[in-house]
């Protein structure tokens, strides 16, 4: 409708194209072309009834010539305040019921004022000027009788139109509000679609972000920790640098392949870790690959005792495998940075119908700790995600003075095996 606002009213305009609303100083919008185009209309409607209701008022023997021509002044005048009807539709209205009481040539601009009335006001104000005019018709019939009909018929065909005249207005009105309805719900549901998408966007932000640490925290930690050795170590035996370097390019390597792997994911349109196999290629480390990240961690010099009392790994359900996986590669490289030196358990039980426990517990570092950085949004990310599988997360100071990583995730039994269980 950006091309046809011209063809619609004033109000309905300035709704759809705030630039035509109300100006400074102005209480009323600009008008239409269309507005233009009624006001002429209403106008010269008002004055083509009151010619013919002049006529009849002329040749009325009930009514003296010059009650006949006064009355014909009052209507002119009535005809002219139509023009008012837009910026006092209530003020018009209202004094448009005496007017009628004396003036039959009036009779025209009373209806285009009643009917402005309800196009563009509640029909609290409808209702009582509406009900004022309708009952003061029986007064106008008997002051001025009708020639050609007799007085209960002319009473009874007045109210009428004034009736039609006001139910037309009040459907226009409803018509006019039907219409912004329509246009406010359609811009809530484009504001909608907008939220939606950027929550969307923003639940996938955040998904790449827990990804990407989950991913590359525990090998870069792998890569500082190597480094650091060999910084701080430069006079080591050449078997120790070189397993070091070793450790290092390997690290590297796995860092590297991870990384495909997200950005795989990220291209294939799906969340990152959503799938047993990605478009990388690789699959997705589950409670299987534990024993090779704790042996990795060994390598890495961390001392690591891991408790293993799941029978059959490859049992669990991936996408708890991968849930679990992730817990303890965090719980390792947190007690890999804040507790060097210090011998790590990892604790992992559970079965189908009971559930998956894990648990990662270190105790305080033998000695000082150097500052090591971090943002903290390692264990924020795996309660997200311990969440989002239905599981629950619990991490905090130990009673020794150590750090614990508490964790239970759902393990629901296979279909079909119900009864053997």
């Amino acid at each position: 409708m950006a091309g046809r606002r011209w063809g619609l009213p004033s109000a309905l305009a300035a709704e759809f194209d705030p630039d035509r609303g109300p100006q400074k100083g102005r209480r009323r919008p600009r008008r239409t072309v269309r507005d233009w185009l009624v006001d002429f209309a209403c106008f010269f409607s008002a004055v083509a009834i009151g010619m013919v209701a002049a006529d009849a008022v002329g040749s009325n023997p009930h009514v003296s010539r010059g009650f006949a021509e006064a009355d014909q002044v009052i209507g002119a005048l009535a005809c002219a305040a139509v023009w008012l009807r837009r910026r006092w539709p209530v003020g018009l209205a209202i004094a448009m019921v005496p007017v009628t009481v004396v003036s039959d040539t009036a009779g025209g601009a009373a209806a285009i004022a009643l009917f402005t009335l309800a196009v563009h006001r509640p029909f609290r104000y409808v209702g009582w000027i509406g009900g004022l005019s309708i009952a003061v018709m029986p007064l106008i019939y008997w002051l001025r009788p009708d020639a050609e009909m007799p007085y209960p018929v002319a009473v009874l065909f007045g109210v009428l139109l004034s009736a039609s005249v006001i139910g037309w207005g009040m459907f226009v009105r409803s018509r006019r509000q039907l219409l912004l309805s329509l246009r406010d719900r359609a811009i809530r549901a484009e504001n909608e679609a907008v939220l939606r998408a950027e929550q969307a966007q923003r639940l996938a932000r955040e998904s790449i972000a827990r990804e990407m640490h989950d991913v590359l925290a525990h090998r870069l930690t792998l890569l500082s920790v190597h480094a650091g050795a060999l910084e701080f170590r430069p006079d080591a035996p050449r078997e120790e640098i070189v397993r070091a370097a070793g450790v290092i390019r390997e690290s590297s390597h796995e860092a590297l392949q991870d990384l495909r792997e997200v950005i795989g994911v990220l291209r294939g349109g799906g969340s990152a870790g959503a799938g047993d196999g990605e478009a990388s290629g690789r699959p997705q480390p589950t409670l299987s690959a534990l024993e090779t990240l704790v042996a990795e961690s060994r390598d890495a010099g961390m001392k690591v005792a891991l408790d293993h009392r799941v029978d059959d790994p490859g049992a669990v359900p991936a996408a708890v495998g991968r849930t679990a996986y992730r817990i303890a590669q965090e719980g390792l490289t947190n007690a890999r940075k804040h507790a060097p030196g210090a011998e790590v358990t990892v604790l992992v039980s559970g079965a189908p119908g009971q559930g998956l426990t894990l648990s990662v517990r270190n105790p305080p570092p033998p000695g000082d700790v150097p500052a090591v950085p971090g943002s903290g949004q390692g264990l924020i990310g795996l309660t997200e995600r311990a969440t989002l599988a239905g599981g629950r997360i619990e991490h905090g100071a130990a009673g020794d003075g150590g750090f614990r990583v508490d964790a239970w995730l759902p393990w629901d039994v296979p279909s079909g095996r119900g009864d053997e269980l």
